[in-house]
């Protein structure tokens, strides 16, 4: 019986597809699979995917589509899957030395989303950063510990129940740019169970042709979008009302202490900064009396003053001086 099937999309990823692939790979065991999306993808992906599947047959399956995205890519992978949990790993990262043969262990205990760290890499396969995938250790269900709405959102470290997409009617949006945001936070609320661990399973890939770094500033108005999604479900299920303050969190961290920076680093005149603003205040226009805020870092709560008062040049200087010291490019 297939117990874990690792779904792994790819486009344009020859020179990471094979590392990522080799990370995958546990030879002898038959509870898991790997299937790999050629997303329609321009250069060499499929080709590298097919050659592997060729080595290791019963193992490796290769899906080629037309290119839709990442999300439509993973809900192919979800589609074709024959495991009872699914890993979805993007192309250009990679799992930990024996992180695949932990991961089925652990799911020996009885959970329905289980959440682990991660450390960022560059692409010299230098450290940059640890990531706790979650506060919490151990098992707890979103109404023991409603924050999680607003902790990192990422697909892609955390094992997913496939009964949460299939019977909980969850897809992936096709060509949204905030994909995993406004997944994550719909299927933490179908849950009955959620572990976390804190062990970096994951090693994610910092480059500079990622989507986190491409430099279309105008895709970040895609969040409104992307949150537009989770709480309309949230109201769906008759949820809204009982996560209101931390659905509040979530869409002040995202729509403004990520997109907005992102945009004004990118373009301090934006007026796209002023329309996430406003959009928040209408979705939620008691956002400053939010309980949450007071537990932000003290530089989150000095960004929030300034967007709030369309200080963006002040914006600007201080995310730049704060990259410098950093030491990151600007």
């Amino acid at each position: 019986m297939t117990k874990l099937s690792i779904v792994i999309p790819a486009y344009g990823v020859e020179r990471y597809l094979p590392a990522c692939l080799d990370s995958a790979l546990l030879p002898g065991r038959e509870d898991y699979e790997i299937i790999v999306v050629d997303d329609g993808s321009p250069d060499r992906s499929g080709e590298i995917a097919e050659e592997y599947a060729a080595r290791h047959p019963g193992l490796i399956r290769v899906i080629h589509r037309e290119n839709g995205g990442l999300g439509a890519a993973r809900n192919t992978g979800i589609e074709a899957a024959r495991g009872d949990w699914l890993l979805f790993l993007d192309s250009d990262d990679t799992l930990a030395p024996g992180a695949a043969e932990e991961m089925l262990e652990e799911l020996r205990q009885p959970c329905d989303i289980l959440i682990f760290d991660y450390l960022c890499v560059g692409e010299d396969g230098r450290q940059l950063d640890y990531q706790q995938g979650c506060s919490r250790e151990g098992p707890f269900s979103l109404r023991d510990y409603p924050g999680l709405v607003h902790e990192l959102p990422s697909a892609c470290n955390k094992l997913w129940r496939r009964s949460l997409f299939t019977e909980g009617g969850v897809r992936f949006p096709g060509r949204l740019w905030f994909e995993d945001l406004a997944t994550s936070p719909r299927l933490y609320l179908r849950a009955e169970t959620i572990r976390a661990v804190h062990r970096p399973w994951l090693r994610y890939l910092q480059r500079s042709g990622s989507i986190t770094k491409a430099k279309d500033p105008s895709r970040n108005r895609e969040i409104i979008e992307a949150l537009a999604l989770v709480m309309e479900d949230y109201r769906r299920q008759g949820a809204f009302a009982d996560y209101e303050t931390e659905l509040e969190l979530l869409a002040v961290k995202h729509q403004l202490l990520a997109s907005t920076v992102r945009v004004n680093l990118a373009d301090p005149r934006s007026p796209l900064q002023r329309e996430l603003l406003e959009e928040l205040d209408r979705s939620f226009p008691n956002w400053r009396g939010n309980p949450g805020l007071a537990r932000l870092p003290a530089q989150h709560r000095l960004l929030l003053k300034l967007m709030d008062g369309q200080h963006y040049g002040a914006v600007h200087a201080l995310m730049r001086a704060n990259n410098l010291l950093k030491g990151k490019r600007v």
